[in-house]
């Protein structure tokens, strides 16, 4: 049944930086959306801000080829240690994809969504997922069905992807001119021949184009994945960002280049640098004044397993899975029943959110004071609840005198890898302090007296009194008392240019 011809294109939007009296942005990045749009992606851990903290998802590496090759990609097998898309641990058939989700979804109740990203492109291996897509729409019609891919073989798939009742594709789209494209990828592999330079980036981006334009005319929502490349697309993406919103696309991801040396791929043995978060959030930022920008995006593994941040694959090897019995008919009882209850939270801190906080005619502002940032150590939830020491992330907040938004996440090497390896890492922890540039205070469940002496210097305030708060209120607490203690009042200079 075809869907009907519906228009995903955003209003237009403000600029997305803050201002001296709060954050200019919506603290909802989806709320401009139209309900029937915003139902389908307010509970979906990859689109969601919000949602990201509670549900889960997973992604099955059933699709081995690739019809591109890109300057930051190498496709790796047996890479357990690495968290970088187009890496798994173990390629799978449909059938063996369809077993392993089920089981996950059976452990895991807050898994709600099923992707196929890898490790190639799986329109390039089109029997492989939609066999996987098929078997699941029919075993486990409770998960949601993503896809996500390069755009080459897109606009021959399109049927088919509605025929499965796929209703959000993510394309990767890093630029929209053909000389930069060149840049990006060596070849393509086009109708049984390797076309190479700016012909074959030509013939790529007309079919990412004309595949977004099918999609969005069908009602299948797109998200946009962009690779920022200092120096070749950097500048370039803010093109990138109008072009696909006015062919329909709701949301845009801006993702940093991971180009380290040890990954093997071309820019990585080049030396071509990744960009800084500052860098990252600045374009974003810019970005942002398009369309909506989704800032919580992990990069993940082509098998990744549980929250984002998170990867739980190593309890779900195929060697595992076969021991478990799973009923999942019984298993989908219990998930609709987790499913209800997260809902419900969001539900109400929702209309927590859109009620009226203040009168702004009736209270006295105070003095002006200035926005900072905070990072967060989580394991999700939505609270704080992981030590400083053993974080793999922390999340980063600005926050000013009324309004926060969330600005991305920072990754780094965990300071604490076990008793006797804590904190013996200077530089693991220089690592980490270098990754929060930018940064006044973090916020963990618990911080240990080295990295907290250590941070102190570095210009950022340790904080351990909030441990299981909810984020959004341990911020504004913390924000609220430096205001009053007068550590927030905003430069003289900065109140007159405000």
């Amino acid at each position: 049944m075809e869907l009907p011809v519906i228009s995903n294109a955003a209003p237009e939007a403000e600029g997305g930086g803050c201002s001296s009296s709060g954050c200019g942005t919506a603290p909802d990045a989806l709320s401009h959306l139209p309900d029937h749009i915003r139902s389908k992606v307010q509970d979906h851990p990859c689109y969601s801000e919000e949602a990201h903290h509670y549900f889960a998802r997973m992604h099955v590496a059933v699709a081995p080829a690739c019809n591109i090759q890109c300057n930051y990609c190498n496709r790796k097998y047996d890479c357990s240690n690495e968290s970088r898309p187009g890496v798994v641990s173990e390629l799978m058939s449909p059938d063996q994809a369809v077993k392993k989700t089920l089981a996950v979804a059976a452990a895991i109740p807050q898994m709600t969504v099923l992707g196929i990203a890898g490790p190639g492109d799986p329109l390039a291996n089109p029997e492989r997922t939609f066999e996987t897509f098929r078997q699941l729409s029919e075993q486990a019609p409770d998960i949601k069905l993503c896809v996500s891919t390069n755009g080459l073989s897109l606009p021959e798939s399109v049927d088919e992807l509605a025929k499965h009742n796929i209703d959000h594709v993510t394309i990767t789209i890093n630029c929209v001119d053909p000389e930069i494209g060149a840049q990006i990828y060596p070849w393509i592999f086009w109708e049984n021949k390797r076309i190479r330079g700016v012909e074959g980036a030509r013939i790529l981006i007309e079919q990412q184009q004309k595949g977004l334009e099918m999609l969005t005319s069908r009602g299948i929502l797109v998200k946009v994945n962009s690779v920022m490349i200092p120096g070749v697309n950097d500048q370039h993406l803010k093109e990138v960002s109008k072009v696909v919103k006015a062919k329909g696309a709701f949301l845009h991801n801006v993702m940093p280049l991971i180009a380290e040396a040890e990954h093997g791929t071309y820019y990585g043995i080049m030396g071509q640098r990744e960009p800084t978060p500052l860098e990252l959030q600045e374009l974003q930022d810019a970005c942002a004044g398009d369309m909506s920008m989704m800032r919580h995006c992990r990069q993940c593994r082509a098998d990744a397993v549980g929250l984002l941040g998170e990867d739980r694959g190593e309890e779900f090897t195929l060697d595992k899975i076969d021991e478990m019995e799973v009923d999942y008919a019984a298993a989908m009882v219990e998930r609709a029943k987790v499913h209800d209850a997260i809902t419900a939270e969001l539900d109400m801190k929702r209309a927590l959110k859109a009620a009226p906080k203040f009168d702004p005619d009736a209270i006295d502002e105070g003095p002006v004071t200035r926005n900072i940032r905070i990072a967060v150590a989580t394991k999700g939830g939505g609270v704080i609840n992981e030590h400083f020491g053993h974080a793999h992330e922390f999340l980063v907040y600005e926050i000013g005198p009324k309004e926060h938004r969330f600005l991305g996440h920072r990754k780094c090497t965990p300071y604490c890898m076990g008793d006797e390896s804590c904190g013996d890492g200077e530089t693991v922890l220089g690592g980490i302090i270098r990754s929060l540039e930018g940064v006044e205070v973090l916020l963990a469940s618990k911080i240990g007296f080295e990295p907290w002496a250590d941070l102190e210097k570095a210009g950022i305030q340790p904080n351990g009194e909030h441990a299981m708060e909810p984020i959004e209120e341990a911020i504004r607490a913390v924000y609220d008392e430096m205001a009053a203690a007068g550590k927030l009042a905003q430069p003289a200079v900065a109140r007159a240019a405000a």
